[in-house]
């Protein structure tokens, strides 16, 4: 027994099963709650609900969004030419903020994993193959000239990217992978500005 109050403990364990957060994190962040106004702790707990009933997914590039097609999808500026695929939102927000890339995305929701039971069903890959089959039917689907896997490094981002080029090759469109700047085993949220500028700047054929 903690001899806490219950409710205490309670919020403890829920934040203990956040990423990245311990017992002990979990516990000086309840306290750090316990201390904050009122009103203040119950606009947290708005923003919270709030962001589970109104975030979706874009149904273009299945990135998270509060609109349908998300801001970047329905973007004019951006070329259209070109899809970037990466396998998380948090991979396209580590891009985005690069400012090197100008055209779309396109998500995944994760790598190919067959150890744990994830295959090419489980992914947005019939999804991403449907949107370059369309490209070029008419003005609202423009050819897509390129298509660029930024999957992850690991094992499983090197398959992912490896099975994507096969299916992409045999529609004709070219295929392009980010260079080796990002290291092995990183996922690309972490990566720094830098590498990413290199890796998008010297990326190759696949």
């Amino acid at each position: 027994m903690s001899g806490n109050p219950p409710v205490l403990d309670e919020l403890i364990e829920r934040l203990a099963k956040l990423p990245g957060l311990g017992r002990k994190s979990a516990t000086r962040l309840s306290l750090f709650f316990l201390r904050q106004p009122e009103d203040e702790v119950r606009e947290l707990a708005q923003a919270l609900c709030e962001v589970k009933e109104k975030i979706k997914f874009c149904s273009l590039c299945h990135n998270f969004t509060d609109s349908d097609p998300c801001p970047r999808c329905s973007d004019p500026r951006r070329d259209r030419g070109m899809i970037c695929v990466v396998e998380t939102p948090g991979d396209l927000l580590a891009l985005e903020a690069s400012g090197l890339f100008g055209g779309l995305y396109h998500v995944l929701g994760g790598a190919l994993a067959p150890l744990s039971g994830v295959g090419p069903d489980d992914l947005k890959i019939a999804e991403l193959l449907q949107r370059v089959d369309v490209s070029g039917a008419d003005e609202e689907h423009p050819p897509i000239r390129e298509v660029v896997l930024a999957t992850g490094s690991s094992p499983e981002g090197e398959a992912t990217g490896a099975y994507l080029a096969q299916r992409l090759k045999e529609r004709g469109v070219a295929v392009t992978r980010l260079a080796r700047g990002i290291p092995i085993g990183v996922d690309l949220e972490y990566v720094d500005n830098a590498t990413i500028r290199q890796s998008l700047e010297n990326r190759r054929s696949y």
